[in-house]
């Protein structure tokens, strides 16, 4: 009761009382965050094909190291045999989108992590490198695809279809695997692919 009387006063006294505003947690940009070193992967149980099933339980969190990691998604995301333009634009949107989710993981029944093997992230294959990709993945090493202001975001993609530009995809932010293709096979480097997909980004230098 004395609470209240307390504040009764106070409102009849003029005073305001503020409520305590919480922070805003600084974004992450390239200029506050380093490149990460490794990254946890859940290993998800295979379907009946032997194929890791993005509905599978979770068996255990393999850290692999980040590099590493992204040279095992790049093959069994974009097609090692694909022009090199198309793959470094993939290598670009693999290392951004597993950077992104570094500094997000997520807890699903009580394993900690950052992505899984799976398409519900990535499709990730330890030690599945493959030449043209690895060479691919050590030209835009490092580089990065931010906004602007150097923010990290996700570069999400798609299968797209082939022989075709996939401008759909260019509406919603998202590169289209098969229009990476089709347009480095029509000379545009993989800077001027990613420029293409994703709008108002910036390419930087860590």
């Amino acid at each position: 009761m004395k609470r209240i009387v307390l504040a009764v006063v106070a409102v009849l006294a003029g005073v305001c009382v503020e409520t305590p505003v919480r922070a805003e947690a600084a974004p992450h940009t390239i200029y506050n965050t380093a490149v990460p070193s490794a990254i946890r992967v859940a290993i998800r149980e295979n379907n009946p094909f032997g194929e890791p099933d993005p509905r599978g339980r979770i068996t255990w969190v393999q850290t692999v190291p980040f590099d590493e990691y992204c040279k095992d998604v790049l093959p069994n995301e974009w097609m090692p045999s694909w022009n090199t333009e198309s793959l470094k634009a993939g290598a670009m949107a693999v290392k951004m989108f597993a950077w992104y989710h570094h500094l997000h993981p997520v807890t699903i029944d009580g394993f900690t992590f950052d992505v899984d093997n799976t398409t519900n992230f990535q499709a990730f294959r330890y030690l599945s490198g493959q030449p043209e990709t690895n060479v691919a993945f050590n030209a835009i090493r490092n580089q990065v695809y931010t906004m602007p202001d150097g923010t990290i975001i996700e570069l999400n993609y798609r299968a797209g279809y082939r022989n075709n530009p996939n401008w759909q995809y260019r509406n919603a932010q998202k590169m289209a695997q098969w229009g990476s293709e089709y347009w480095a096979l029509r000379g545009r480097s993989y800077i001027q692919i990613l420029q293409f997909y994703y709008l108002d980004r910036a390419l930087k230098f860590v």
